[in-house]
């Protein structure tokens, strides 16, 4: 439930606070005050695109900010609530209620707040998807468009898992005939493609080259052309290290060692009792550890270097053969490698053969008929609701003064053209269209009295029929949604008399189990309200501000609605006579 809304700076509003309560509350005023901004600052908490003009002129930026209650949500819906909450780290205040807020600046981007943290105004969105729906004069002309039509349908049937399940059929199904037609269309080219990467995958093969052997090599050759002077440092070092000489096999010609120097030099510091003569001697024990490791490891590599440089002709032959491959498919033998590896997949798609073409054929098939069978339970799912939602919505119009009103819906198959490319066959034989939402075509149709043609909506309602058609759908689509917030922006709009009470009594017995705001030009309305709001532009440069009404202000207000005579006394006598009659019919049907 929405308890408060603040706004500053919005159209013509300099600075107002509302407080709603339970029940219905109305808005009313002068034409011009800026009623429906109450209304535009509830699309902007709803995620709506920030218009900068609608920033009120002289003020940086417009700002609206909403108190939201929850206690009422079933538990499905307070769970969803919670979860986005805890996704977008909102806190709820003390009182538990949630605080969102909506910042438009008129040169800078605009920005969005949920709990006290800073979200997308696509958060925003999801959070009040909810608590609020929202209904204005637009939602009467878009009532008249195929899809809108459709939609509000598919909500009554709860069809969403059916309609995604035919999606994704659909988007796999449309792959697979794309596939299928590339591949017959362009047999002869992507065979030739196939070729050349055979060809490629057959020469790399053939050389069998290793990851990194490209630089291995590097590192052999260099080493096998300067094989004397190696062989030639690592043997000196090794013979000035431990006195083993490659060249010689008599250790009596042996030179003194630095291992014996060494071993020498610790012996006689150990010899003698000085504490830090001693200490320099474990020192030079380990200089003695590291002297003999190093002239271990000159053994190890001069016993792998080769006895000569006759394998360096091999090596440069194979360096040939590696760089013939990174020439033709990439910088380095690592890189030629995974070329390799996306040649060989890219081949595997490339099967133009007649099994493979009739493989794919035969997948293309079995979607399609996984999809005729998604489409047809869809269409069935649509047809049962289409029957029930037209009954409910011709029952609810018999309460808007429209007793003799017939409504009904229409959901027939779209039928697909001799070129169409998403043609489906059912399985009644029926080729049809197989559009992103279904195969079906959805039309409302209206008659204002029994006995006369049922005509499309879009050509058979006035004004004020299709503002009771829209009331009736929008009464009987929300009937299961507990907790939520019903806002109607002149829902009366090309209504009066009798309909015009008709329409105050729907409202007053829709909000008895859930909050309805309704913006409003028509008295018979506002008699039914539970709280009256006037918006009026009494305040400073003609700035508009919103008042509860009670008493002889409410009757006032009613009055001016009557017969624009605030002060006349046959208006306020009319007036109270009108919230008289709505309290008695309140009473009456409670």
């Amino acid at each position: 439930m929405l308890s408060e809304i603040r706004i500053e700076s919005l159209g013509a509003i300099s600075a107002a606070t509302a407080e709603f309560g339970s029940g219905l509350t109305v808005l009313t005023g002068e034409t011009g005050t800026g009623k429906t901004m109450v209304v535009t600052g509830l699309h902007l908490l709803g995620g709506a695109r920030a218009d900068a003009n609608r920033v009120r002129s002289g003020a940086e930026r417009a700002i609206v900010e909403g108190r939201f209650s929850t206690g009422d949500l079933d538990d499905k819906a307070a769970t969803q609530i919670d979860e986005m909450l805890d996704a977008s780290g909102a806190e709820r205040d003390e009182d538990g209620s949630i605080i969102a807020l909506r910042s438009v600046s008129r040169d800078g981007p605009s920005r969005a707040y949920l709990g006290g943290r800073s979200v997308p105004a696509k958060s925003l969105s999801e959070f009040t998807t909810e608590l609020l729906t929202l209904h204005g004069q637009n939602d009467q002309l878009r009532l008249m468009r195929p899809d809108e039509q459709r939609g509000a349908l598919d909500r009554f049937a709860a069809v969403g898992a059916k309609l995604e399940r035919y999606r994704k059929l659909r988007d796999a199904w449309q792959s697979a005939r794309r596939d299928l037609a590339d591949r017959s269309d362009r047999a002869r080219e992507l065979a030739q493609e196939a070729d050349r990467l055979k060809f490629a995958l057959h020469e790399i093969d053939a050389v069998d080259p290793a990851p990194g052997e490209d630089d291995a090599l590097v590192a052999d050759i260099r080493r096998l052309s300067e094989l004397d002077a190696l062989r030639e440092a690592a043997s000196g070092a090794r013979a000035a290290l431990s006195g083993a000489a490659e060249d010689t096999a008599d250790p009596a010609g042996l030179a003194a060692s630095a291992a014996d120097g060494v071993a020498r030099a610790k012996s006689a510091l150990e010899s003698t009792d000085d504490a830090t003569l001693r200490g320099l001697a474990g020192q030079l024990g380990e200089a003695l550890a590291v002297v003999g490791d190093v002239a271990r490891e000159l053994g190890g590599y001069l016993g792998e270097l080769p006895a000569d440089a006759s394998t360096l002709d091999a090596k440069l032959a194979r360096q040939a053969e590696l760089r013939t491959l990174t020439r033709k498919y990439a910088a380095d033998i690592d890189g030629v490698l995974q070329w390799s590896g996306e040649a060989r997949d890219r081949l595997a798609h490339l099967d133009v053969s007649e099994e493979a073409l009739a493989g794919l054929q035969q997948r293309v098939d079995d979607l399609a008929m996984q999809l005729a069978s998604a489409a047809t339970e869809l269409s069935k799912a649509r047809g049962q609701a289409a029957k029930r939602l037209a009954k409910d919505v011709t029952g609810e119009l018999s309460g808007l003064a429209m007793a003799d009103a017939e409504f009904t819906i229409t959901v027939s198959t779209m039928p697909a053209a001799a070129d169409d490319p998403a043609a489906l066959t059912l399985a009644s034989g029926t080729r049809a269209h197989a559009g992103g939402d279904g195969v079906d075509q959805v039309e409302f149709g209206f008659a204002a009295h029994r006995g006369t043609t049922v005509l499309p909506l879009s050509k058979s309602a006035s004004g004020g029929e299709l503002s009771r058609v829209m009331l009736a759908l929008e009464v009987v689509l929300t009937a299961s949604m507990a907790g939520t917030t019903m806002v109607f922006d002149e829902v009366d709009a090309g209504v009066g008399g009798r309909a015009a009470v008709q329409i105050g009594r729907r409202l007053a017995r829709l909000a008895r189990n859930r909050q309805v705001i309704v913006v409003t030009h028509l008295p018979q309305v506002a008699a039914y309200a539970d709280v009256h709001l006037m918006v009026d532009s009494n305040g400073p440069k003609g700035a508009s501000g919103v008042r509860r009404l009670d008493g002889d202000d409410r009757v006032a207000e009613l009055a001016r609605m009557l017969a624009g005579l605030g002060d006349s006394d046959t208006a306020r006598a009319h007036a109270r006579e009108l919230l008289e009659a709505a309290d008695c019919d309140r009473i009456a049907t409670s």
